[in-house]
């Protein structure tokens, strides 16, 4: 393992705030210290987080816990920073080269370029790029199975595969025969939702002989919020889609599902919820009365392990892409709707999911074409 030593355990490094980060928030309230006691390592893997925040509940909160339990493990300290915005990127990136960081997590599609320069001028570094192939255009749209700087690791979700699944799941559960989705921004990992999401809803409409109809997202076009913030116009885009006698709903883009929180709540209908990358039954409870299932992004798994192969120095550049077979993507369980749901439904799904990885039913997504 890199540089192992004998000290006392410390606590989690939280990157302070510097005149370079003025514009960087708090990490996570649940910091603690790493490891256990003993034989400690002054490896010092470090993460920075998009403009979400890593009590976003999402993919930056995900990707974080996967450092911090890396880190724990291996008795090491490790540094964490919040992005406000775009903005904060490149300084964020600067400040943990000059922390002496072995590895840099930087989480979602929106780092892609500061990424890209940060590596570019630390070939000694080496970087994890969540949910982005660091190849050619940075909204993640192109992948050739090579980043375009040789010390990136690109960590990719082949989440059309479990939205198919959830919207499958959709098609079964509606009474109105109206399901809707929208996103934050039309970047490839949020449209690869809304892809999976239709085909699946329509593969059931073609198996079932029922009419499905599914809005918000046409396969080219759809309804965005123009961002990732919690924000009125999240809540009246979703309101535009219940208006359309939507009765489930799929918000793709971090925090943006609070505003279709507000709209189920205003509506005062019998409206269901899906989640994206965590079960958002477990990671926010004011959902779980309207959370039929979430899809799922392992993101803490495929985190911790890029960490611990950085440490120990088996580090593979080569991209890793979560797929259903090797269990990079799922859905959660239905929770509180399990009593609500068609008695079939799960075996059901089982048999898709076996069909997504035998090849026998197809699931189209920027990174399979």
């Amino acid at each position: 393992m890199k540089k192992m030593r004998k000290a006392l355990v410390g606590g989690v490094a939280l990157l302070a705030t510097s005149t370079a980060l003025a514009a960087c928030g708090d990490a996570p309230d649940d910091e603690g210290a790493s490891g256990s006691g003993g034989e400690t390592t002054d490896f010092l893997p470090c993460i920075v987080s998009d403009a979400g925040g890593f009590d976003d509940k999402s993919f930056n909160q995900l990707s974080y816990e996967g450092v911090e339990q890396a880190a724990d493990e291996l008795g090491a300290d490790f540094k964490a920073v919040e992005s406000n915005s775009e903005n904060d990127y490149g300084n964020n990136l600067e400040s943990l080269v000059a922390e002496g960081c072995d590895v840099i997590v930087t989480v979602g599609f929106a780092l892609a370029t500061a990424t890209k320069e940060s590596a570019a001028a630390n070939p000694d570094i080496e970087y994890v790029l969540i949910d982005d192939a660091a190849d050619g255009g940075d909204d993640g749209a192109t992948f050739d199975g090579q980043a375009d700087v040789a010390n990136i690791k690109p960590i990719l979700y082949d989440t059309a595969q479990a939205a198919f699944l959830a919207g499958y799941a959709a098609a079964d559960y509606t009474t109105t025969g109206v399901v809707g989705t929208y996103g934050g921004l039309p970047f490839p990992t949020v449209t690869i939702f809304m892809d999976g999401f239709k085909q699946g809803a329509e593969y059931y409409a073609e198996e079932k002989g029922k009419d499905v109809k599914v809005v918000g997202w046409d396969g080219e076009d759809g309804s965005f919020t123009g961002g990732f913030e919690a924000n009125q116009t999240a809540t009246n885009t979703a309101k535009q889609l219940l208006d359309q006698d939507v009765d489930v709903i799929l918000p793709v883009g971090g925090p943006i599902y609070q505003g279709a929180l507000t709209a189920i709540a205003d509506s005062g209908d019998d409206v269901a919820m899906i989640g994206v990358d965590a079960d958002f039954f477990e990671t926010d409870p004011k959902t779980q009365d309207v959370v039929l299932t979430s899809i799922l992004k392992n993101m803490k798994v495929s985190t911790y392990e890029a960490i611990m192969s950085a440490a120990d120095d088996t580090f593979d550049f080569t991209p890793y892409v979560g797929t259903l077979e090797n269990d990079g993507v799922g859905i959660a369980p239905f929770h509180n709707f399990e009593d609500k749901v068609s008695d079939t439904l799960q075996g059901e799904l089982d048999e898709i999911k076996a069909g997504i990885v035998d090849g026998s039913i197809t699931v189209n997504s920027y990174l399979n074409q």
